[in-house]
């Protein structure tokens, strides 16, 4: 199953907390990397806290989508995550963003994130990996939802 991981980090060595989290993923059972996104720097959400880096991993999991988020949970949990404040700074976010085109409701677990079609900082690297897919929900291009937000925020960012 293809699945779309969103990657984010704020705090301490950005870059290397990413990069971290980039090999924790490919070292997970029954999943590959296919390919990444660009990295963009971007403007938090929430209390004020450094600017993100954030960027898109699409991989190849036979992981069921509760078991791929439970061990995502336990890589940011390992590369220090703290979760004290909703929207607050962390080491590594990662977010299971897509799963094929499931569409679930879980207590824990909604698929496609919910807020995806909301963040640019989510939107633009998704659309460089999947222009032409379609939110499962919506109906509408990643592109197309891209053109309803205001990305100024989302800069460019060279490793």
């Amino acid at each position: 199953m293809r699945a779309y991981v969103g990657l984010g980090s704020n705090l301490g060595d950005r870059t290397g907390y990413l990069l971290l989290g980039l090999s924790a993923l490919s070292r997970l059972p029954k999943t590959r990397l296919l390919r990444l996104s660009p990295v963009y720097e971007t403007e938090p959400i929430g209390p004020p806290q450094p600017r993100y880096l954030n960027m898109v991993a699409e991989l190849e999991t036979g992981l069921p989508p509760r078991v791929l988020l439970s061990e995502m949970l336990r890589i940011e949990k390992a590369l220090g995550r703290e979760r004290k404040e909703r929207f607050g700074p962390r080491t590594l976010d990662l977010d299971l963003l897509l799963y094929g085109d499931l569409v679930l409701r879980e207590e824990g677990l909604e698929l496609p994130h919910p807020r995806l079609h909301e963040r640019a900082f989510v939107l633009v690297p998704l659309a460089d990996l999947l222009p032409e897919g379609r939110h499962p929900l919506l109906g509408l291009t990643f592109a197309e939802l891209l053109q309803g937000l205001d990305p100024s925020g989302v800069r460019p960012f060279v490793l």
